[in-house]
């Protein structure tokens, strides 16, 4: 006790140079775990981007393939799936519930997804959170729209406002369906997966625009209006793939060897979560350089407290001589330094946190919105044992400033140095 009172009047008595070696390692405690939730986040974030959903199901390619341009519209997809095959799936008596998807249009750079209302329903990310709705409502009339938070943030929609997409993803087969012009009847909140950059429209209004349309080519003398399309038969010929959800989990492998062994014609059904696992382990290598800023981080800190230990020893001299004259022995000296160390190494974890947390919470919408980090307030499960470490390294950095006093005599304190 005694040790330790004596440590917190040391500390009392050099203010300033305590401030700053407690800010020091603040700072790199807030940038260590900062690294390190993001790092954890934006991994949870990517393999909770559809979840919810027991399969994902499309032509046969590959897993990962048909994740990328389903989820993540990335790529084109192989083939299509028939409807009659779609409504085969959906009859199933496993399956509970599917939210067909259609891809292949596009407004401005911003993928287009037909789909029903039930997308808005049962799709699911992050920790089972549900679509919400920051404006407006989903899409009733036939040429209504719902966009995504990144599509209004970039382009500058609101609710009521005319859009005109395209045929095609870009490039020379771009062309635009001017004839059948949308109106934003919602705008979906923010949620850090690929929906944010989403045009949403019914599969109905995807056989609208495309009503006039054979092999990505208008029909000469074919032209129908908007008001025409509307009495048509719109009925889908084919959809590009299918989110299925099961009444039992437990059924999920014998579903997928069904749909797997189809007759009919080739399709692929997939795990969402095998085949995000699959899907990160070929983009995770910035996991490891984060892992790698975050030591760095760790150590330059350590590095900074220790110069601020060692460039205040030299002023102490003579309170080190003063307290060996007392009856203070050099192992006392030697344990008073590491307590201090540990001490200031403790206070920074202190401020370091708090100011992580009052970073996190400001930072949240802002980081969701423009970055698509939805990063969790709550400590990341590696983060207690990062704070032990610190400590550890903390109490080691006092022991070069606390051996240091240990080997000087009491002579070395008392002499007057010009």
């Amino acid at each position: 006790m005694t040790l330790f009172y004596l440590t917190l009047k040391s500390l009392r008595q050099r203010k300033a140079g305590v401030a700053l070696t407690v800010f020091t390692v603040a700072l790199s405690v807030f940038l260590l775990l900062g690294v390190e939730r993001i790092r954890t986040d934006a991994r949870q974030n990517f393999a909770s981007t559809v979840s919810g959903t027991d399969l994902l199901v499309g032509a046969r390619s590959g897993p990962v393939t048909l994740l990328l341009y389903a989820i993540f519209h990335i790529g084109e997809a192989t083939n299509n799936i028939t409807w009659k095959s779609y409504q085969d799936i959906r009859a199933m008596p496993e399956v509970a519930w599917t939210v067909p998807l259609s891809l292949g249009d596009s407004h401005r750079g911003f993928r287009v997804t037909g789909t029903s209302t039930d997308f808005f329903s049962h799709y699911r990310y992050g920790r089972g959170n549900a679509l919400a709705f920051a404006r407006g409502a989903p899409f009733a009339d036939l040429y209504d729209a719902v966009i995504g938070s990144e599509v209004a943030r970039q382009l500058h929609y609101r609710v009521g406002d005319r859009i005109v997409l395209s045929h095609g993803l870009g490039g020379p087969n771009l062309a635009s369906h001017a004839d059948k012009p949308f109106h934003i009847s919602g705008v979906l909140a923010p949620t850090g997966t690929p929906v944010d950059a989403t045009i949403a429209v019914s599969l109905e209004a995807i056989e609208a625009i495309h009503i006039d349309w054979h092999a990505g080519i208008r029909l000469p003398g074919m032209e129908a209006s908007a008001d025409q399309a509307r009495h048509r038969d719109l009925t889908p010929k084919a959809i590009t793939a299918t989110l299925v959800g099961l009444r039992s989990r437990l059924s999920a492998f014998a579903v997928q060897r069904a749909i797997d062994d189809y007759p009919e014609e080739p399709l692929l059904a997939v795990l969402p979560g095998v085949a995000l696992g699959e899907l990160w382990h070929l983009v995770g290598a910035a996991e490891s350089a984060l892992r790698v800023v975050s030591g760095m981080v760790l150590l330059v800190g350590m590095a900074g407290m220790l110069t601020a230990l060692l460039g205040m020893l030299g002023e102490r001299r003579r309170e080190m001589a003063v307290l060996r004259a007392v009856g203070a022995s050099p192992l006392s000296v030697f344990a008073l330094l590491v307590m201090e160390s540990t001490l200031l190494t403790m206070a920074g974890i202190l401020a370091g946190v708090i100011l992580l947390d009052v970073a996190t919470w400001l930072a949240h919408d802002y980081l969701l919105s423009t970055a698509g980090l939805l990063i969790d307030a709550a400590p990341a499960r590696g983060e207690w044992l990062l704070l032990l470490i610190v400590i550890a390294l903390g109490s080691l950095a006092g022991c070069i400033p606390g051996w240091v006093a240990y080997r000087r005599s009491l002579a070395d304190g008392l002499q007057v140095r010009l």
